[in-house]
């Protein structure tokens, strides 16, 4: 996803500034600076023009967005993800895993500052494929929120499903010695053993978030490791098992999120752009420092910008 505005001298020196830390030491001819900002690269160019390109270009964008509208209320927002989406070509489904019986895992919340993550894995018989595309079930980042409430509580009813969720306190504790893909490596193998105590598939598919001998590397110490995982990239596209996980991990991740917020007491923002630091500092200040521990992802880039805000 390709997000872009022009912005004012204003919205320049705020952007310099917010992206101090993250710029990278080259960045293109006729730019300020280049910054990586998680999954997203941040480019500011000299003639005002922002770019934000990655798969969490949207979150990202969203608050710089509101920024430079407070001074240009006709600001023109260019988004590739949908002005071009008659450019991109097409994603090859193979039939044989597709109209297959499949079990399939796929992760919400990794790129949260606040809130779970929340691993699933779901069985799905041939014979449920037109009932899950006539739901209308697909990548839950290609759902609205609303159409997932409203379609996993009929879902949950008609396939097998095992979900994990990974609270803030104990990701906290996990983070200390596992990097992100290895904490998801874990939970991923936690919910497809369980699934295949029970449920006997032709294919285990697992949306690629790493090549197989690094996926399975990362559970070296891991007893009951289930082997013989067909690894897809885009894999919520291609196998209805892995959209299904996809989504139902979205309606759990959302209902997680809302308990969050009522023992908080306030709304919080997902994803981890500039509001996420805004919501940290307030509640850093509120309730102290130590408060964020229970709610949010502690290793997050955004922790040592809420530090810096609030003396810590």
């Amino acid at each position: 996803m390709t997000i872009s505005f022009k912005v004012s001298e204003e919205t320049k020196k705020k952007l310099n500034e917010f992206y101090e830390d993250l710029k990278r030491d080259k960045k293109p001819d006729y730019s300020l600076f280049q910054a990586q900002d998680g999954d997203t690269v941040v480019t500011l160019y000299e003639s005002g023009k922002i770019v934000f390109q990655g798969r969490d270009a949207d979150l990202a964008s969203d608050f710089w967005i509101a920024t430079e509208k407070m001074v240009n209320q006709k600001l023109e927002v260019k988004n590739s993800d949908k002005s071009e989406k008659t450019k991109t070509k097409e994603i090859y489904i193979d039939p044989k895993i597709y109209y297959s019986s499949t079990i399939g895992s796929d992760e919400v919340g990794t790129g949260d500052y606040f809130g779970p993550i929340v691993v699933t894995g779901t069985f799905v018989k041939k014979e449920d494929i037109p009932f899950l595309e006539n739901l209308g079930i697909t990548d839950s980042k290609k759902m609205t929120d609303e159409k997932i409430l409203d379609v996993v509580p009929i879902l949950i009813k008609r396939i097998s499903y095992t979900t994990y969720i990974l609270n803030n306190v104990e990701y906290n504790k996990w983070s200390s010695k596992m990097n992100m893909n290895k904490i998801k490596a874990v939970l991923h193998n936690k919910v497809l053993f369980e699934l295949t105590k029970k449920e006997c598939a032709e294919y285990i598919v697992v949306d690629e978030f790493a090549k197989a001998p690094i996926y399975y590397s990362y559970l070296k110490e891991v007893p009951n490791v289930v082997k013989n995982i067909t690894f897809l990239t885009k894999g919520e596209t291609k196998c209805l098992s892995v959209a299904c996980a996809s989504v139902i991990s979205r309606y759990i991740f959302l209902k997680e999120f809302q308990k969050l917020e009522r023992e908080v007491g306030t709304t919080l923002p997902k994803g981890a752009g500039p509001m996420v630091d805004e919501k940290g500092i307030a509640i850093a200040k509120e309730k102290g420092f130590s408060a964020l521990e229970n709610i949010a992802k502690m290793n997050f880039k955004n922790t040592e910008k809420i530090k810096k805000k609030i003396d810590v």
